[in-house]
Protein backbone atom coordinates (compact mmCIF):
# COMPACT_ATOMS: atom_id res chain seq x y z
CA UNK A 1 0.00 0.00 0.00
CA UNK A 2 1.30 3.47 -0.95
CA UNK A 3 0.99 5.85 1.51
CA UNK A 4 1.58 10.03 1.64
CA UNK A 5 4.35 11.54 4.27
CA UNK A 6 4.25 14.85 4.39
CA UNK A 7 8.66 15.51 4.78
CA UNK A 8 9.13 18.92 5.56
CA UNK A 9 8.35 22.04 4.58
CA UNK A 10 9.68 23.39 1.13
CA UNK A 11 11.37 26.51 2.80
CA UNK A 12 13.75 24.11 4.86
CA UNK A 13 15.58 22.57 1.68
CA UNK A 14 16.56 25.98 -0.12
CA UNK A 15 16.66 25.85 -4.08
CA UNK A 16 19.75 24.71 -5.06
CA UNK A 17 20.10 22.56 -2.36
CA UNK A 18 19.60 18.85 -1.22
CA UNK A 19 18.20 17.34 1.98
CA UNK A 20 18.57 13.49 3.38
CA UNK A 21 16.01 11.91 5.66
CA UNK A 22 15.40 8.64 7.34
CA UNK A 23 11.23 8.02 7.09
CA UNK A 24 10.77 4.37 8.59
CA UNK A 25 14.30 3.08 7.51
CA UNK A 26 14.04 4.15 4.41
CA UNK A 27 16.51 6.61 3.29
CA UNK A 28 15.52 9.29 1.10
CA UNK A 29 17.00 12.51 0.12
CA UNK A 30 15.20 15.58 -2.37
CA UNK A 31 16.56 17.96 -4.19
CA UNK A 32 15.03 21.40 -5.02
CA UNK A 33 16.07 23.01 -8.28
CA UNK A 34 14.72 25.56 -10.09
CA UNK A 35 11.49 25.62 -7.94
CA UNK A 36 10.99 21.88 -8.66
CA UNK A 37 11.37 19.14 -5.91
CA UNK A 38 12.76 15.56 -6.97
CA UNK A 39 13.10 12.45 -4.64
CA UNK A 40 15.13 9.52 -4.59
CA UNK A 41 16.15 6.90 -2.27
CA UNK A 42 19.60 7.22 -0.60
CA UNK A 43 21.67 4.63 -2.77
CA UNK A 44 23.88 4.34 -5.31
CA UNK A 45 22.70 1.74 -7.78
CA UNK A 46 26.32 1.00 -8.39
CA UNK A 47 27.64 -0.17 -5.09
CA UNK A 48 24.37 -0.20 -2.65
CA UNK A 49 26.03 2.84 -0.72
CA UNK A 50 24.57 5.89 0.78
CA UNK A 51 25.33 8.55 -1.47
CA UNK A 52 25.73 11.97 0.56
CA UNK A 53 29.67 13.36 1.02
CA UNK A 54 28.40 14.79 4.70
CA UNK A 55 24.76 15.46 5.76
CA UNK A 56 22.65 16.84 3.31
CA UNK A 57 25.35 17.29 0.94
CA UNK A 58 24.50 15.21 -2.37
CA UNK A 59 25.28 17.86 -5.36
CA UNK A 60 28.25 18.18 -7.16
CA UNK A 61 30.36 21.87 -6.39
CA UNK A 62 28.51 23.44 -9.14
CA UNK A 63 24.94 22.32 -7.66
CA UNK A 64 24.03 20.93 -11.51
CA UNK A 65 24.09 17.63 -10.71
CA UNK A 66 24.08 14.94 -7.57
CA UNK A 67 27.07 13.12 -7.31
CA UNK A 68 27.84 9.75 -5.23
CA UNK A 69 30.37 10.63 -2.41
CA UNK A 70 32.09 7.07 -2.79
CA UNK A 71 33.14 7.09 -6.63
CA UNK A 72 32.01 10.54 -8.10
CA UNK A 73 29.05 9.01 -10.77
CA UNK A 74 26.88 12.29 -11.68
CA UNK A 75 23.47 11.77 -11.65
CA UNK A 76 20.76 14.17 -13.30
CA UNK A 77 18.70 15.94 -10.92
CA UNK A 78 15.38 15.64 -13.22
CA UNK A 79 15.95 12.20 -13.51
CA UNK A 80 18.26 10.74 -11.22
CA UNK A 81 19.99 9.09 -14.77
CA UNK A 82 23.60 8.63 -14.52
CA UNK A 83 25.63 10.70 -17.12
CA UNK A 84 29.08 9.32 -15.65
CA UNK A 85 30.82 7.40 -13.72
CA UNK A 86 30.94 3.22 -13.43
CA UNK A 87 27.11 3.50 -13.03
CA UNK A 88 26.88 4.85 -16.44
CA UNK A 89 22.87 4.24 -18.17
CA UNK A 90 21.67 3.16 -14.37
CA UNK A 91 19.66 5.35 -12.16
CA UNK A 92 18.91 6.36 -8.71
CA UNK A 93 15.31 4.91 -7.83
CA UNK A 94 13.21 7.45 -7.86
CA UNK A 95 10.46 8.44 -5.10
CA UNK A 96 7.49 10.06 -5.39
CA UNK A 97 7.13 13.97 -4.30
CA UNK A 98 5.39 16.58 -4.39
CA UNK A 99 4.51 20.34 -3.21
CA UNK A 100 1.64 20.89 -1.52
CA UNK A 101 0.74 24.01 0.57
CA UNK A 102 4.48 25.00 1.01
CA UNK A 103 4.83 21.18 1.97
CA UNK A 104 7.21 18.69 0.65
CA UNK A 105 5.50 15.18 0.71
CA UNK A 106 6.44 11.77 -0.65
CA UNK A 107 4.45 8.75 -1.57
CA UNK A 108 5.97 5.35 -0.65
CA UNK A 109 5.10 1.84 0.88
CA UNK A 110 3.55 1.32 4.25
CA UNK A 111 3.65 -1.62 6.07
Amino acid sequence: MKTARRLCQLTDVPDGHSKGFNIEGQAIFVVHQRGRVFAYRNVCPHLNVPMEWQPDEFLDSDKRMIQCAVHGALFLIESGYCVSGPCTGQSLTTVLCEVRGGDIWITCDSD
